[in-house]
């Protein structure tokens, strides 16, 4: 596929929206909406068998949602991955991890955003102050077993795509040899 054209038709702090001209391999052409954002993190704070989460009121689908914290870094900027996953992680929760491991990567939404995600296991864990930002004030945090985290994913009590994707990987993690 060949872009023939690209414009920008929105932009903000967390994200740029733009509409591409294309032509695919056939010679028909097309245009794509594509959402630009930066890279981000989600982090799975683990303590034994206990993961903590964050809930929050999302805004686009007009609910409150628990989720492992993650997220991106202030006016589209660019941090490496292990930062931005130990900023996030400090800031929604005051955690400070003794070890982040890389889980895996994800694509978020292939089909209209090129965000990127990589997907962190935070664990040596100690508490510290929260450092919210403003936009995330409504914030809660709360330890969950395990069993608990997978009753509330069976229940459509988590239904955050990244977070249940980020719970695979660290199920594979866990299973390797």
């Amino acid at each position: 596929m060949e872009t023939i054209s690209s414009r920008e038709v929105y932009a903000n702090a967390w994200m740029t929206v733009r509409e591409d001209a294309v032509r695919r391999s056939d010679g028909t052409d097309g245009i794509y909406g594509v959402v630009d954002k930066p890279t981000a993190a989600v982090v799975i704070p683990r303590d034994g068998d206990r993961l903590h989460l964050v809930e929050q009121f999302r805004y686009p689908v007009g609910a409150r949602r628990w989720e492992f914290p993650m997220g991106t870094a202030p006016d589209r900027a660019e941090l490496e991955p292990a930062v931005l996953a130990a900023r996030e992680l400090e800031e929604e929760t005051g955690l400070v991890a003794g070890r982040m491991e890389l889980l895996g990567d994800m694509d978020i939404a292939p089909g209209m955003s090129s965000q990127r995600e990589h997907v962190f296991l935070a664990t040596e864990l100690v508490e510290g102050p929260v450092r919210r930002e403003h936009t995330e004030q409504d914030m809660r945090a709360a330890w969950f077993s395990t069993a608990e985290f997978e009753e509330m994913v069976r229940r459509s009590e988590i239904v955050d795509a990244q977070t249940v994707a980020a719970y695979l990987l660290l199920l594979l993690h866990d299973r390797r040899p």
